[in-house]
């Protein structure tokens, strides 16, 4: 049976791309070290991330800030969902999470990323996406301190974007409540 593993990443984060990848691996061959990919150094995933690339047919979608705060981000999980299916060919789609956000012929299975190839391989394609596009716009704004917390809204960000305001590359559909009083 042809399976095609499905994960995201960025859809936490207030800042960055949005990236959906879809993964079905070439049967015959074997990569080694194939896990979560939250869970696995950077410097291994761009390993694998490799290894991936050449024993796979993938999809990789990305999705700005820009089209995250025009159409929400479960309208783009759709639409990144459905690209994949349209794009790569399996009988069976298995994606990382407990929602179909609406997709059918999609099955969902929690922390699949840790138990199945085919999504452990699509999550460390779009966590190695995610966090290449987030380094490379670190250096366009490197107030932010992107290259640290990839995007998320941790304490040191909020920091930053209260001294320097949002960037383009934040998503102003997100809300924190530590920032509503200062730019809302």
């Amino acid at each position: 049976m042809v399976v095609c593993g499905i994960d995201e990443a960025g859809r936490g984060p207030i800042a960055g791309d949005l990236v959906v990848a879809g993964c079905i691996l070439d049967k015959q061959t074997t990569i080694t070290g194939l896990g979560d990919s939250k869970k696995i150094s950077e410097k291994r995933r761009e390993q694998l991330y490799e290894q991936i690339i050449a024993a796979s047919n993938y999809h990789i979608v990305v999705i700005s800030p820009e089209r995250v705060d025009a159409s929400g981000i479960s309208n783009c999980m759709r639409e990144a969902l459905i690209e994949i299916q349209e794009y790569l060919k399996a009988e069976r789609y298995l994606f990382d999470g407990n929602t179909t956000f609406g997709v059918d012929n999609l099955e969902t299975m929690v922390k699949a990323d840790g138990k199945v190839a085919e999504v452990s391989a699509a999550s460390i394609l779009a966590k190695v996406t995610h966090d290449r596009n987030i380094i490379r716009d670190a250096k366009k704004y490197p107030e932010y301190g992107f290259e640290k917390h990839k995007g998320y809204g941790t304490k040191e960000h909020v920091a930053m974007i209260k001294e320097h305001g949002y960037c383009p590359i934040h998503r102003r559909s997100f809300r924190l409540k530590a920032l509503e009083a200062t730019l809302f």
